[in-house]
């Protein structure tokens, strides 16, 4: 199931010549390699090794705060299912009569609580139940984390190819105030060319101080997720030409961790109201002792058994309790499945939507805004277009290229939400070719 955490598809998808095409203002500079720096200001060491989603979960959960609180709730309920199973201890009793010796009596009695009705077995039973919950908490909140994980490492890398598009885009819309300026010189064109020119440059450098802005908040996310014993890795690395698998609408939500939950909730509260239902039977005291009469001169056995009438109490209070609180585990149950179907149904629809959008924007969309503004610029060095259409073509492949990085970060931030409400068994990530 965990083929829902795929790997960040690169965004290699956008090429050389579609995410940073060479222009007739400049040849910009490429770097979409499987590695990239998680920050613009400086490159990284040869050294470093690059940090793979499958590592940036298995830090996040290796240096959990949360895991390791759970995993040690977890051990505690083992204690808990121990001492449900334990026995009621014997009780050992001195008694003397009188206080001379001629006449004293002295009896010396061992009594055992006897447990009727099944109430140890009921008690382990809702022990298990409850460690069973745990365990369940346990992998819910690892889902957790992984679909936290996947989500920020996701977006760090968004973030990075809207740096590196913003840089693009401020390098050519500078080119193409230099290549305005120098035709105003030549009289080719009217210096209001050149004022749009410079407009448009400086709004880009905007741009890009936002889009390095929002790269350090990325990158901040992911590291406080990794957790601060955590290495700071200074790369990110995926695979390339992959997207998330999309699963079937008819997957089955059986496994599901809240399902499970709800579920385990049911039995638990069953067993209790078993539990409540064996207390109604009163336990027995099996006392076997000895006792030594002076006056007599020899030693008597003594054998007894207590056994609680119960009249004023017959524990109807609890039992009744306990089943109102398994019908409410029973609503509680299908109120938890109509919500983890609804959800289902809605995150399998985001994504395949989503996945659509990014399919016909890299397919369709960029490929002929690529197409339109090389011919505007080349139509714009010959004289055949004026800049303002050359400006406007460029500012339309822009924005077709970040309408695909949103697309793209909408499908992973959908996939992580499929995996937090999944679960998954493995941290092992895997992905589909589109």
């Amino acid at each position: 199931m965990h083929r829902l955490m795929a790997p960040l598809a690169t965004l290699a998808a956008l090429t050389t010549a579609t995410l940073f095409p060479s222009t007739s203002f400049s040849q910009v500079a490429q770097a979409s390699p499987a590695q990239v720096p998680l920050s613009a200001a400086s490159a990284p060491a040869p050294t470093v090794q690059p940090l793979t989603l499958a590592e940036a979960i298995r830090l996040a959960l290796q240096f959990s705060p949360q895991i390791v609180a759970n995993q040690q709730e977890l051990a505690a309920s083992d204690g808990t299912v121990i001492q449900a199973g334990a026995r009621p201890n014997p009780e050992i009793q001195a008694l003397i009569e009188d206080t001379r010796r001629e006449s004293r009596t002295t009896t010396v009695q061992f009594s055992q609580p006897i447990e009727l009705g099944g109430k140890r077995s009921a008690r382990v039973s809702v022990a298990e139940l409850g460690r069973a919950q745990t365990a369940v908490d346990v992998e819910g909140r690892r889902a957790q984390i992984r679909g936290d994980v996947s989500d920020a490492f996701f977006g760090a890398v968004i973030a990075q190819e809207r740096v590196q598009l913003a840089q693009a885009s401020a390098e050519l819309s500078g080119r193409a105030a230099d290549a305005a300026s120098k035709r105003v010189q030549a009289g080719k064109v009217s210096p209001v060319d050149e004022t749009r020119a410079k407009v448009a440059h400086a709004g880009v450098r905007v741009e890009l101080r936002q889009a390095q802005g929002e790269l350090r908040s990325a990158r901040q996310r992911l590291s406080a997720l990794l957790g601060p014993a955590a290495p700071r890795a200074q790369v990110l690395a995926w695979q390339s030409n992959a997207l998330p698998a999309l699963l079937s609408p008819d997957t089955s939500l059986t496994d599901v961790p809240a399902l499970r939950q709800a579920r385990l909730e049911v039995d638990r509260r069953q067993a209790m109201v078993e539990l409540e239902r064996a207390r109604r039977i009163p336990d027995v005291t099996l006392t076997l002792g000895a006792k030594r009469d002076q006056q007599v001169g020899r030693n008597q056995t003594v054998i007894g058994l207590s056994i609680p009438i119960p009249v004023l109490d017959t524990n109807r209070g609890n039992l009744l309790q306990a089943l109102r609180l398994h019908d409410k585990a029973e609503a509680d149950l299908q109120a938890t499945r109509i919500r983890v179907e609804t959800e289902w149904t809605q995150l399998s629809e985001r994504q395949r939507s989503a996945q659509a959008e990014v399919q016909a924007l890299k397919e369709e969309v960029l490929p002929g805004a690529e197409s339109a503004w090389q011919a505007a610029t080349t139509g714009f060095e010959l004289g055949k277009f004026s800049f303002l259409d050359a400006l406007d073509a460029q500012r339309t492949l822009f924005q077709a290229r970040a309408q695909y990085l949103r697309a793209l970060n909408e499908l992973y931030r959908t996939t992580a939400d499929i995996d937090r409400l999944l679960g998954t068994n493995t941290d092992e990530p895997s992905t589909a070719k589109p």
